[in-house]
């Protein structure tokens, strides 16, 4: 099969596709979640996310008990720094999708509430960086902060929205793909990147090829997957497609046949998001399944120049 009639089948999957597609929204960037904790009422464990070897910071805005702490699992976590006001955790890579670690912090003064619970759910790469936490009054620059962040989430729902409901509308094969402006008169170029991709996850998985493609728009990343021998079925929950200075590219759908254990090469193809400015690469393409903790993770990703 030419390189061009390749490129053309891919846009047709892109557009439509013959298999369940499934897609899992990613934000752009890191932004501090903000916990209150009421002085009135007994409020049931806030969960925060981590994830092994990714650093989660909580900020309060009160000093602790630094010899109160109490994280289970302790000897889980690589680093556990504790300052007057602050508690960085760094979970180690014994950790594993969906454990979860009961945190209380008490703090020094004494002021209500004296203490506060935590439950800490482990995601494979989803790892919230910061957390404040409030108990008591915050400024108006705090509030002027959220309502921004909020009204920024806001534009970004609406733009989703907005892509979502036109591609709904939008016809099939390449006539879908000119009418969501997802390709030009350039096509899409593709490009075989094999020999310059990694591959961290040997002990579950084999990859036979990696192939990178590129529209208007749009990227994406095709690869043949094979579970290995007495292993379980595999299908991918989520997906993040990162550069080396910490840029995301938003993920619209992962495609993949059913890859089941018996070393037969099934194909899966990661799509994104991607104007021209944004495809610095190169890029780590991860992705996870939904409950068990077996991730695969692809370096050194490259995609075509554009015109």
């Amino acid at each position: 099969m030419t390189s061009s009639s390749i490129a053309i089948l891919l846009g047709l999957l892109l557009a439509g596709g013959a298999a369940t597609a499934q897609s899992e929204a990613l934000d752009f960037g890191p932004v501090a979640r903000r916990i209150e904790l009421s002085p009135e009422e007994v409020q049931a464990a806030s969960e925060i996310v981590i994830s092994a070897g990714l650093s989660t910071t909580l900020l309060f805005d009160a000093g602790l008990r630094r010899e109160d702490v109490e994280l289970e699992g302790r000897d889980r976590f690589e680093l556990v720094d504790l300052g007057q006001t602050t508690l960085r955790l760094v979970p180690s890579s014994r950790v594993t999708a969906a454990d979860t670690f009961r945190l209380v912090v008490h703090f020094r003064d004494g002021a209500a509430p004296v203490s506060a619970s935590f439950l800490l759910r482990v995601h494979p790469v989803k790892a919230q960086p910061l957390i404040e936490i409030y108990r008591g009054r915050r400024t108006v620059a705090t509030y002027q902060q959220e309502v921004r962040e909020l009204r920024a989430e806001l534009t970004r729902f609406k733009e989703e929205n907005a892509r979502v409901v036109a591609e709904h509308e939008a016809p099939a094969g390449l006539a879908g793909l000119i009418s969501t402006t997802a390709m030009d008169e350039h096509g899409v170029l593709g490009s075989n990147v094999s020999a310059a991709v990694s591959l961290e996850a040997e002990k579950w998985f084999t990859s036979s090829f990696v192939r990178t493609y590129r529209s208007t728009a749009r990227v994406a990343v095709e690869t043949h997957l094979a579970v290995k021998a007495g292993g379980a079925p595999w299908r991918a929950k989520g997906a993040m497609l990162r550069n080396k200075a910490g840029a995301e590219l938003k993920v619209l759908r992962i495609w993949q046949e059913q890859i089941l254990p018996d070393e037969e090469f099934k194909r899966l193809v990661v799509e994104a998001v991607a104007p021209a400015a944004s495809v610095q690469g190169p890029f780590s393409l991860k992705l996870w399944e939904a409950d068990g903790p077996r991730t695969l993770t692809l370096r050194n990703i490259t995609f075509p120049e554009w015109p």
